[in-house]
């Protein structure tokens, strides 16, 4: 599933333009294509396309895992989940069996959502908070700081990797970043987030940050067939890494399932302390 950087990675194409296309901001939607109905979630597809022709795209922002298209009358929210991507295409390019949701524009190319496994799921909307309201907060904001940050943790009794992954303790934090910022903290999947001391808790918020800053300069990471264009994945510490040997001890890379999650760490850096 695309993470923080690879929506970043997104968002900042959309909207500042790069690899041969354009900004799309101050484009104008002229016509548009629901492919497969159940993608649009809010409102009803042949509603979704009456409304959002005409609309001019104002700016490309982010929350969490969201994409938000921020239209001159509404919010146009786009949740990848596990498969979706986004495209810029030119009008002639043909539809592939995977476009979803397609929108015209008035410079000559379209913007298509692909999913190939349908999990992906897009909203038009004029007020976002039903949807994005409860998210946690950002990790790259302001307002993300190391005490607020260890209050929350020791506010709940519940093992630190499944933490980090929902959404509302912490908006876009997925299995990649958490198992690679828990590895540079040295605080193992399993531990219970009130038991993390103050040291612990500020060497993961610096973790956390960095290893996300880290994934945005290398444009993400390409790790499968549903992302393309990133790098991150040749700076892995631990995830994708079982067996082979970590790069600060040398002891070889485990996996175990923590939270119906596939976990990577590694047995010497992030020892579990005993009760």
């Amino acid at each position: 599933m695309p993470e923080l950087p690879e929506v970043e990675t997104i968002r900042r194409l959309l909207r500042n333009g790069g690899l041969n296309s354009p900004s799309l901001i101050n484009m104008k939607i002229i016509g548009a294509e629901v492919l497969w109905d159940r993608t649009v979630v809010e409102p009803a597809a042949s509603i979704f396309i009456d409304k959002v022709i005409n609309q001019t795209i104002k700016d490309v922002d982010r929350r969490g895992k969201f994409l938000i298209l921020v239209l001159a009358d509404y919010n146009l929210l786009i949740h990848l989940r596990m498969s979706g991507d986004i495209l810029i295409e030119s009008l002639d390019e043909p539809l592939g069996k995977h476009h979803r949701v397609v929108l015209i524009l008035d410079e000559g190319i379209k913007l298509a959502f692909v999913d190939p496994r349908k999990f992906g799921r897009v909203w038009l909307l004029t007020e976002t908070s039903r949807v994005i309201g409860a998210l946690g907060p950002e990790p790259l904001s302001d307002e993300f700081t190391r005490g607020s940050f260890f209050q929350r943790l020791n506010n709940h009794h519940r093992q630190i990797k499944p933490l980090l992954l929902d959404q509302n303790f912490l908006a876009g934090m997925g299995n990649i970043y958490t198992d690679e910022a828990l590895h540079c903290a040295k605080i193992h999947p399993l531990l219970k987030s009130d038991q993390i001391t103050r040291k612990q808790s500020d060497r993961l918020w610096e973790c956390i940050r960095s290893i996300l800053l880290e994934g945005i300069k290398n444009n993400g990471a390409s790790i499968d067939w549903v992302y393309r264009g990133g790098d991150y994945q040749n700076y892995f510490r631990v995830y994708q890494r079982r067996g082979e040997p970590c790069q600060v001890c040398g002891v070889d890379i485990e996996r175990i399932v923590v939270g119906q999650r596939g976990t990577h760490f590694c047995p010497e850096c992030q020892p579990l302390p005993s009760k």
